[in-house]
């Protein structure tokens, strides 16, 4: 275990470290979406396209392997992380009722050509950014997402800029 620790840490596999846990992420975030029914709010969501975004530039990272080009894009990548700290922590402090959330704060909705459906819809609560779904010892998936940013981030940042990767 500790040699791929020390694998993923290596500079020169920063990118890899960067799609696994960004996938390891959206994965999470779909499984507690699709299997376990928690419906993600418009804030859930914004927190995803960084990680989505990652996978892209990352991936491309690991193709293009010649060294300019994996460092920049590796860069790239491991900066895109960290703009998702600035969202989560927004989110947190929504959830934390330190500042206020988005008037329209909701999920996705799609209308119906059927009345009775869109009707349906209306009817039902949307998931609110203010009141976290779930948390683990007083963590909410927003406070996790906002760690796990800030970490895999800063530490794909140090190793690319402590360490030259080649």
């Amino acid at each position: 275990m500790n040699t791929l620790i020390a694998q993923l840490l290596d500079p020169r596999r920063i990118a890899h470290l960067i799609v696994l846990s960004a996938l390891a992420v959206l994965g999470t975030a779909y499984v507690f979406e699709f299997a376990l029914g928690y419906e993600p709010c418009t804030l859930c969501l914004y927190q995803r396209l960084p990680w989505f975004l990652a996978i892209g530039i990352g991936s491309l990272a690991i193709v293009f392997r010649a060294r300019p080009i994996f460092i920049v894009l590796s860069i790239l990548a491991a900066l895109v992380v960290l703009s998702n700290v600035p969202i989560a922590g927004y989110h947190v402090g929504v959830e934390q009722g330190w500042w206020e959330g988005p008037s329209g704060c909701s999920g996705g909705m799609t209308l119906s050509a059927d009345l009775s459906q869109t009707l349906a819809q209306l009817n039902t609560p949307a998931p609110r950014c203010d009141a976290p779904a779930w948390t683990l010892f007083g963590i909410s998936m927003a406070g996790y997402n906002l760690l796990l940013a800030l970490c895999v981030g800063g530490i794909a940042l140090a190793r690319l800029m402590g360490r030259k990767a080649g």
